[in-house]
Parts: C-alpha cells; structure tokens; sequence
C-alpha cells in the first residue's frame, strides 16, 4: 500500500488552519501541524483532532518570519515524516486601520508574516520537492487581495503580494513538478473575522451582499485546498480561486 502523503498547514492552531488539519486527516493525509511556539497547547488540540479523523499528526513550532526557524522547522518534519507532499501556506495576521494611520511596525509585521513568511516557507521546503520533482503548494491569500477593503491596506497588499508570488512560482517550477495555486476566501467567519466585522449588523449586511446569501465557515475551505492538493488538479497551476460565497466575480 502506498505510504499517505503528508500535508504541512502553517498557522493550524485556530481558525482556517486548524479546519484544514483536520480536513486534510479526513480525506486521506498526514498532517503537520504548524504555528508560532507559544501556542503548543493550541497545536496539540489541533493534533488530537488529527488523529480522531485518522491522521498522525506531527507537531512543530515555528516563527514563519525568521528564515531560521523555518528552515529548523522543515528540517525537524521531514526527519519525522519523511517528506511533505503538500505546503498550504496559511498563517496570517490582520490588524485593521486606515491608511493614514498604520504605524510602520503594524505595516512591516504584516508583511513580514503574510508575504515574507510564505516566501521563506516555500525557500525551506522547496529543494526536497524538488529532489523528488513532485509537490504542492497551496498559499492562502484573500479576495481582500483583489479587491481592496477600507481599513486594510496593509493586509491587501500583502495578499496581493501572495496573490502574484504564486504565479511567479508557478512559473518557475512547474517545469519541476512542482504545482504552486491559491485560495482567495472572502469573509470567514472566524474568531479574526469576526472581531474584524465588530457587530452582527455587520454581519448580516454582509451576508446579503453574497450570492449565497452567507458568510464562510473555515470548513468551507476545506474542499478547494483538497481539490488542489489531488491529483484532479495536475493541471492547475498558478491560479487563484476566489472561495467567497459569491461576494466577489473576478
């Protein structure tokens, strides 16, 4: 029997991460579990939702913006599990404020986490892949990314960013096996996502503004990461796939 393949989901200790973990368990992988240090015990409630929906889960702490710690971080994984056939790149901060008043450390942490952390991943993961000519890679950027939201400058850009790094490195090595696509989830009704909309009229003006007439769960994510992690997808890459609902069409 073949071995399973084995998935690496950054920032899996909440949210849309820890959706993914166990959705990836559910559907066949092993799973590693990733996240800033301090939130080991959050990383092993991810972990114990892994192996309830079958999955061995492997657990590892890293600080996605020090080119160090990722590199340890991947070293340390593939030590334990022996490849990583899938990179979903999910770990993400948002700290809403309007343009003329982000401090510059709130716009270079930004940036250091959701664009420079998903160019340090894949340099770490990267030349194992490519040893063995095969790999995924999943980045999860925003339709903030397309679209541009009052008091989120910051975090479009960097989406933006992450939106045009996938093309450039699906590009650079396709050629190499290597499939490299993102997803672009619309409003996620997450602990951040909903701390961003502030009240449940906010919610609900949202809602009506989707053609699904709802807001996304971190469930709803699942699907497409998996759809692209398979071999039913062989021949997508560089694409960004809008997953909001109907908030956004292009």
């Amino acid at each position: 029997m073949e071995p399973k393949k084995t998935v690496l989901v950054t920032g899996a200790s909440r949210g849309i991460g820890r959706s993914l973990a166990v959705g990836f368990a559910q559907a066949g992988y092993n799973v590693a579990i990733t996240d800033l240090p301090q939130e080991a015990g959050a990383m092993q409630d991810t972990a114990a939702m892994v192996t309830e929906a079958g999955g061995k889960a492997h657990v590892q702490g890293v600080d996605v913006s020090d080119a160090g710690s990722t590199k340890a971080a991947i070293a340390a994984l593939l030590e334990q599990a022996g490849k990583i056939d899938v990179l979903v790149n999910n770990a993400g901060i948002l700290k809403t404020a309007m343009l003329d008043e982000i401090e510059e450390t709130v716009w270079d942490a930004h940036f250091d986490v959701n664009v420079k952390g998903v160019h340090l991943m894949c340099q770490a993961v990267l030349p194992a892949m490519r040893a063995r000519r095969s790999g995924r890679i999943i980045n999860i950027a925003s339709i903030a990314g397309r679209l541009g939201v009052p008091s989120q400058a910051h975090y479009a850009a960097t989406k933006a960013a992450v939106i045009s790094l996938t093309r450039v490195m699906a590009r650079e090595y396709g050629p190499e096996g290597i499939n490299v696509n993102a997803l672009c989830p619309g409003i996620i009704l997450t602990e951040m996502g909903k701390n961003n909309l502030g009240t449940d009229e906010a919610v609900k003006y949202w809602e009506t503004q989707t053609a699904c007439r709802r807001l996304g769960q971190p469930e709803d994510i699942v699907g497409p990461a998996v759809f692209l992690a398979s071999s039913h997808a062989d021949f997508v890459n560089g694409q960004s796939l809008n997953v909001c609902g109907g908030l956004y069409f292009h």
